[in-house]
């Protein structure tokens, strides 16, 4: 298969593609070594043809198929789209008109947490595909007929795959479910990160307000660095040297390096300098302008039987509905909820609420309580205690 390289070409199959109710589309992209993804190819497919666009290509004219993706006629159906997506806001700015994920509809659909594009393949059409071909070099040129096979078949088997997982999410009536999950890939915050919030990311707990104040004023520093030279995070400053200059503080390229983190002589470099202006700047901070501390929780310990009997609850919920319990909510969901009744927690938003969250509360505080049976546990209101068999 060729691949399109002119702009007529490329929007004469957007036009024929228009008239159609849905477009399959996927994308091939490196990132080891960038902040931003360096899109390689694009691949759609309509009932009756499939492409495949060379984006590197001299002169050519994405604008067609950007237009095709914000036509809100033509559903547009991804795997696992969160990537391809952001790629397409880099180029946009827009987030693509009605879309629709098959990783997110077969997870509601019983296939399991973040199934594989291969095993979805194989569950559906029986087909075995060659994956050999998916940490390849995707901007060499030219493209081996094994790469343009194995990059086809990422959007020619997923019309299949789109209309029987259609036909499923309309057979258990979870449109609901799928609508939910959608919609954060639908909100643009998704793929556009603010160096202000970059310290949302990071996993490892900081105590003291001094320490959090420079900790969210380098991770907005290090996003910025990593945006404006299109590099990783990474490759500016690994998450514990982060943390390490956050509770440290290094004031003078000396104090850099009793630091075990920091690479030697990273002291006198022009990041260091920059760094230690704004660790200036932090220990400058009045008590008045540091950030508040969210009170230390003193109540039951989320590992403990109030957990335990909320994890007993998910695993008979998911097993009533048949999807897997990460589906419905992750450990650290409950413990999140243990902790917190309106916790900031998709367990305890949408339909997860509904199914189990809701739920989870009441035994929570009581009023519901398990109990085990020869058909599994069920739950009944603790005011209408029953003797069960």
């Amino acid at each position: 298969m060729d691949l399109v390289i002119s702009t007529d070409v490329l929007a004469a199959f957007c036009e024929r593609a228009s008239k159609f109710d849905y477009v399959t589309v996927d994308t091939e992209f490196l990132r080891e070594t960038t902040y931003w993804p360096k899109l390689c190819l694009i691949q759609a497919a309509t009932e009756d043809e499939a492409v495949l666009i060379d984006p590197l290509a001299p002169g050519l004219d994405l604008t067609s198929f950007f237009d095709l993706l914000a036509n809100p006629q033509v559903t547009k159906v991804f795997h696992a789209a969160r990537q391809d997506i952001e790629i397409f806001v880099k180029f946009t700015g827009k987030v693509p008109v009605n879309i629709f994920d098959t990783q997110i509809a077969a997870s509601v659909c019983g296939f399991g947490d973040s199934v594989s594009y291969d095993n979805l393949v194989r569950s559906i059409t029986n087909v075995e595909l060659d994956k050999s071909s998916r940490f390849t070099d995707w901007s060499a040129r030219p493209l081996s007929e094994k790469q343009r096979r194995y990059a086809v078949a990422d959007v020619t088997h997923l019309r299949d795959i789109y209309k029987e997982l259609r036909k499923q999410v309309d057979a258990t009536k979870r449109w609901d479910w799928v609508e939910d999950e959608l919609g954060v890939l639908r909100s643009i915050d998704t793929y556009v990160v603010q160096p202000e919030q970059a310290w949302e990311r990071l996993k490892m707990k900081i105590n003291r307000p001094r320490d959090l104040a420079a900790l969210k004023r380098l991770a907005a520093w290090r996003e910025k660095r990593a945006q404006d030279s299109d590099q990783p995070r990474s490759r500016v400053l690994k998450d514990d040297v982060l943390f390490e200059l956050a509770m440290q503080r290094p004031l003078t390229p000396d104090a850099f390096e009793k630091l075990r983190a920091v690479p030697r002589g990273f002291g006198r470099s022009s990041a260091a300098a920059e760094i230690m202006t704004i660790l200036k700047e932090v220990e400058a901070l009045s008590k008045a302008e540091l950030p508040v501390m969210p009170e230390r929780y003193r109540g039951p310990s989320p590992k403990g039987a109030v957990g335990d009997l909320i994890r007993v609850l998910l695993k008979s919920v998911a097993e009533q509905h048949g999807v897997a319990a990460r589906i419905i909510a992750t450990s650290d969901d409950i413990d999140s909820l243990v902790l917190d009744d309106a916790a900031d927690v998709p367990a305890l938003k949408g339909w997860r609420r509904k199914l189990f969250g809701e739920k989870a509360l009441d035994i929570k505080h009581g009023r519901v309580g398990l109990v085990a049976t020869r058909k599994g546990v069920i739950e009944f209101a603790v005011k209408d205690a029953v003797a069960v068999e």
